[in-house]
């Protein structure tokens, strides 16, 4: 079994609903981190900074990209979204799983970087859904919720440059198998060196 944290990236939709799954496989179980996202976009009601995301300047943001001290970034809707490095490298390290929550650009960005990186796409059972879904929560003119749906169209394009689709129909189901699936990759084999190592010594001198 592999003693360091698994990094999971979970995209998908705007509106599919990664930010409810994650809380929930949070409360639920434990050995989970969550790595909080940095970005330039104004909170939403409710939101707090450094809770939800870190809520940056424009130019705070580009010194970040500047001086490396971000995993990944990307710009959507004319807003930045980025990962700051050192909280996710200290808790992998710790043997803890950490969770990012990006965009696809930044998905594919720390699959790069990160081979061993477990992507996960989250989408809604029907594209009705999804709009329903975004027309449902109220924070967000007609005009953006178009333009989410425009970026859905240009999203799905890469659902299959991820390793899982999870589709969120049932809550509790959709965290049942995000955290089985997270799981199962502390023992994939080529992530298991020092145990398969370990198995071959002993063999040797059986």
């Amino acid at each position: 079994m592999n003693n360091k944290g698994v990094l999971t990236v979970i995209s998908g939709f705007s509106g599919a609903g990664k930010g409810t799954i994650m809380k929930a496989l949070l409360k639920t179980y434990d050995r989970y981190a969550l790595s909080i996202s940095a970005t330039t976009r104004k909170p939403r009601v409710g939101e707090e900074h450094g809770r939800e995301y870190f809520f940056i300047s424009r130019d705070e943001f580009e010194s970040m990209i500047a001086e490396d001290r971000l995993l990944e970034y990307a710009r959507y809707v004319d807003n930045y979204y980025g990962t700051p490095k050192e909280y996710v490298v200290n808790n992998l390290n710790a043997g803890i799983d950490v969770l990012l929550e990006i965009e696809v650009q930044g998905a594919l960005q720390i699959k790069e970087k990160f081979p061993e990186a477990v992507l996960v796409f989250v989408t809604p059972p029907s594209a009705a859904e999804l709009k329903k879904r975004l027309v449902g929560r109220g924070t967000e003119t007609m005009e953006v919720i178009e333009q989410r749906m425009a970026r859905a169209i240009e999203e799905s394009e890469w659902m299959k440059a991820y390793d899982y689709l999870l589709i969120n129909d049932t809550l509790d189901e959709c965290v049942k198998q995000l955290h089985e699936t997270i799981q199962s990759q502390r023992y994939r084999a080529s992530q298991c060196d020092e145990l398969i190592a370990e198995m071959q010594k002993e063999l040797k001198e059986l």
